[in-house]
């Protein structure tokens, strides 16, 4: 692997993680609302972002979770499946913007596994915490997106990661 993707990669890890911590109260409730979770649109401009996303959420839910191992397997297995549904969706894309707002339905749509999760240890009502946990995914994302269009501007997504 390249130093500058894996420099990159450890930079997204890393305010992933960062952005996560400074919101820890409201980021592993049933009421999900991961600020950090809009890092997730990074894949709409580079598939290669998916490492960097994917490292920053098992380190948080590592070492933040109260979840434990659970955690790990679906916090972790819920956004492999969500920036993968998202990576393979962009043969049939057109547009950043509409990308971005399919990547927000995908993980908002997808949040029922971290409802499953949080259901088999704290016994909550499931469908409940789906509606709480996908609308806190929901309004993140939408909020991404004007947010990482007017990054991407200045920063150029799409070549920053490549060499």
């Amino acid at each position: 692997m390249k130093t500058k993707f894996l420099t990159v990669s450890a930079i997204i890890a890393a305010l992933y993680i960062a952005v996560s911590i400074l919101i820890a109260p409201f980021g592993f409730t049933n009421v999900q609302f991961r600020i950090s979770e809009m890092f997730n649109h990074l894949v709409v401009f580079n598939k290669k972002y998916m490492i960097g996303i994917v490292i920053g959420v098992f380190i948080t839910n590592l070492f933040f979770s109260p979840y434990g191992t659970y955690d790990l397997v679906f916090g972790v297995g819920q956004s492999i499946l969500a920036l993968g549904l998202t990576i393979f969706s962009a043969r049939f894309m057109k547009g950043q913007v509409a990308h971005m707002i399919f990547n927000t339905v995908v993980f908002t749509f997808t949040m029922f596994i971290i409802a499953i999760e949080i259901h088999l240890l704290a016994k909550l009502p499931i469908l409940l915490t789906w509606l709480y946990c996908a609308a806190g995914e929901c309004a993140v994302m939408a909020v991404g997106i004007p947010v990482m269009t007017a990054l991407n501007k200045r920063i150029n997504f799409k070549k920053l990661i490549e060499d």
